[in-house]
């Protein structure tokens, strides 16, 4: 409900102002909501899979699927910090984290199977890869992030849409979002015995990862790639540090 002042305000702007008004809201809408339908493309794909090994095969990498879809206020807010305008077009071709997916699965090897799965699919173009696992951050943190790029198909045609996807391991996504909390508890400023905590923690995740790798290996033998290579980093690959 406005306030006062904000319905006199609005009242002292005239029919073609609102117009518009209403012109950039329509496309806004339209704008976050590609994203959107992008974002339920990715998760489609995965769900798939997830469904398919559910049913056809005795093991199935995929523990869970999330998904989240950036306000319009967190991607102003995003290139205010880059000092870019906020054009449809700027944010288009620097913001690439507005839709995401989050994959989690029990082990190392099942995070590179599954984007070797999901990148292999001929409509998935692959925009940027960072692997975290064979080069984590400072903070111990690992994970595969991903930027795909995925057609969705509208009355207006094709457009592609930007989908970040992350990959990581149960361990790690636990880590994760506990940082989350941490960081949003102390507003970002945490005093450092927490972070030196928080990195303590993640190369305890980290080397639980790889026990537990080791375990999987000894039951069900060494992974292999969908296309009978050993599943492997994904160095080479666009917009991965080398």
């Amino acid at each position: 409900m406005l306030t006062a002042r904000a319905q006199r305000t609005l009242e002292t702007i005239d029919g073609q102002t609102l117009d518009e008004m209403r012109a950039l809201r329509d496309e806004t809408e339209r704008f976050m909501l590609r994203y959107k339908f992008g974002m339920d493309e990715v998760i489609t794909k995965l769900s798939i899979l997830r469904e398919e090994f559910s049913q056809t095969h005795d093991y199935n990498p995929i523990e869970h699927i999330s998904s989240r879809l950036k306000s319009l206020d967190s991607v102003i807010d995003k290139m205010q910090r880059k000092g870019v305008d906020p054009t449809f077009e700027t944010i288009r071709d620097t913001i690439t984290d507005i839709a995401g997916v989050r994959v989690t699965c029990s082990f190392v090897s099942d995070a590179y199977r599954i984007f070797e799965l999901l990148t292999a699919q001929r409509d998935i173009r692959v925009l940027q890869v960072k692997d975290y696992i064979r080069d984590p951050k400072a903070n111990g943190y690992q994970s595969l992030h991903v930027i795909v790029e995925v057609p969705v198909f509208l009355s207006t045609g094709a457009h592609p849409v930007a989908v970040e996807v992350q990959i990581r391991t149960i361990a790690m996504d636990f880590w994760a979002s506990l940082e989350h909390k941490i960081y949003y508890k102390y507003d970002r400023q945490v005093p450092q015995e927490l972070l030196d905590g928080l990195t303590d923690a993640a190369h305890t995740a980290a080397e639980l990862d790889t026990r537990m790798e080791r375990l999987h290996r000894e039951v069900h033998g060494a992974p292999r790639s969908p296309i009978g290579a050993d599943v492997h980093p994904v160095a080479g690959r666009p917009g991965n540090p080398v």
